[in-house]
C-alpha cells in the first residue's frame, strides 16, 4: 500500500516544487526505477506461481493431517499451518536454522534427490517432555530447547518424524502415491551436505502452536524433485485428479453400503401403563395394544419406519409381507 501523507507534508512537498527545490522530473524518474525490480541469479525462480499454489494446498492439508496425528500422540492440542512457501538455495535454508536441530533426511519413490524436515529445537524440548508424561507447566524449558539430544530423545523424536512422514504420504496421496524412507537423522545443519550450497530448494515453513508456545518446522524439498511431476501440480491436472477420485471413492462408498447390515423391527403395537400398574404386573397378565388384529404391522429400519406390514409363516418361522411404503416426513 502507498504511504499516506500528512497535511503538513503534502504542504512542504508542494512548497519545494514551487520554489524549484524538487524537480518534477526526478520524481517521475525514481517511479521509473522502482517499477523495475531486481534478479537475484543466486535464488532463481523455478516453480511459477500455479505450481506454488498447487503446493500450498497440498501443504495445508498436510498441516492438518499432521496437527490431528501430534495431538493424539501428545494428548494435547496442536495446531500447524502453513507459515511461507519461499524459493531459496540450500546454504540458505541451513543459515536460517538453528545449529543445533532435528535434521530427519528422507527419500521417496516418486521424487528425486533426498528430502528434510528440520524441527527447531525448542519444538523437539516440548515434545520429548509431552511423550515422557510432562504438561503444559514447564514453559521455560521448552523456550530454551536442546543444545544436545540424548539417544532416548532421540529414538522418541524419530517415531515423531515417522510419523510426520506418514502425514507426508497422505497429504500427496491426492496428487502421487509416495512411499517415505528415512535415510539417516542428524542434529548439526552443518554436517548435512547432501545437496550442494547453490541448490535451488523449495522451503516450506510451518508454525506450530502447543498450549501458549509456538515454535517452528520446515520441510525444505530440492527443485529437481518436481521437475518429472510439475504436469501433476498444475490445476488443471489437480482438479480432474479430484473429479477421478471423487468418483472412485463413490463407487467404492457404495460397493459397501450394499453389504452393510441393518437391524429390522416389526411392532406388533404399543400401550402406555402406570408405574403402579407395572408394579403389579404378574404371569398370565393381559396388556391390551393399541393395534387392531386387522391392522398391518409397522416394520422398523434402523429405528426409522419405513413399511406397513402382515405377518405371517414361512418355513415354520414367522414372516412378514410387505404391503405400503411410508415416505419420511418432509418429503
Amino acid at each position: 500500500m502507498d504511504q499516506v501523507l500528512s497535511q503538513q507534508e503534502i504542504d512542504a512537498l508542494l512548497n519545494a516544487l514551487n520554489t524549484g527545490e524538487l524537480d518534477p522530473d526526478s520524481i517521475k524518474e525514481e517511479e521509473e526505477k522502482d517499477k523495475i525490480k531486481p534478479y537475484d541469479f543466486r535464488r532463481p525462480i523455478k516453480l511459477s506461481k500455479e505450481y506454488v499454489n498447487t503446493l500450498h494446498m497440498i501443504f495445508e492439508n498436510f498441516s492438518k493431517i499432521t496437527g490431528n496425528v501430534l495431538s493424539s500422540k501428545l494428548r494435547a492440542n496442536v495446531n500447524i499451518t502453513v507459515g511461507a512457501i519461499e524459493q531459496v538455495s540450500y546454504d540458505e535454508f541451513i543459515r536460517s536454522i538453528s545449529r543445533s536441530t532435528l535434521m530427519g533426511i528422507f527419500s521417496t519413490n516418486e521424487l528425486s534427490g533426498t528430502q528434510i524436515v528440520e524441527i527447531n529445537p525448542h519444538l523437539c524440548t516440548q515434545i520429548v517432555e509431552l511423550m515422557c508424561g510432562g504438561s503444559e507447566s514447564k514453559d521455560a524449558a521448552y523456550e530454551l530447547g536442546k543444545e544436545k539430544f540424548t539417544d532416548i530423545e532421540l529414538s522418541i523424536l524419530e517415531e515423531i518424524l515417522e510419523s510426520v512422514l506418514n502425514s507426508f504420504e497422505s497429504a500427496w496421496s491426492e496428487v502421487i502415491d509416495l512411499k517415505t524412507e528415512i535415510e539417516s537423522i542428524d542434529t548439526n545443519p552443518q554436517m548435512v551436505q547432501n545437496m550442494s550450497p547453490n541448490e535451488p530448494v523449495v522451503l516450506i515453513s510451518f508454525l506450530v502452536e502447543i498450549f501458549k508456545n509456538k515454535s517452528f518446522m520446515n520441510i525444505c524439498i530440492p527443485y529437481v524433485s518436481f521437475e518429472h511431476i510439475l504436469d501433476k501440480l498444475s490445476f488443471k491436472n489437480w482438479f480432474d485428479f479430484e473429479k477421478e477420485t471423487g468418483s472412485n471413492d463413490r463407487k467404492s462408498i457404495e460397493s459397501n453400503l450394499m453389504n452393510a447390515m441393518v437391524d429390522l423391527e416389526v411392532s406388533l403395537g404399543r400401550s402406555i401403563i402406570t408405574i403402579e400398574d407395572f408394579l403389579q404386573l404378574e404371569l398370565g397378565d393381559i396388556i391390551q395394544l393399541d393395534m387392531k388384529t386387522t391392522d398391518p404391522l409397522k416394520l422398523y429400519i434402523e429405528d426409522q419406519l419405513h413399511y406397513l406390514v402382515k405377518p405371517g409363516v414361512v418355513n415354520k418361522k414367522l414372516a412378514v409381507e410387505i404391503l405400503q411404503f411410508i415416505e419420511e416426513e418432509g418429503e
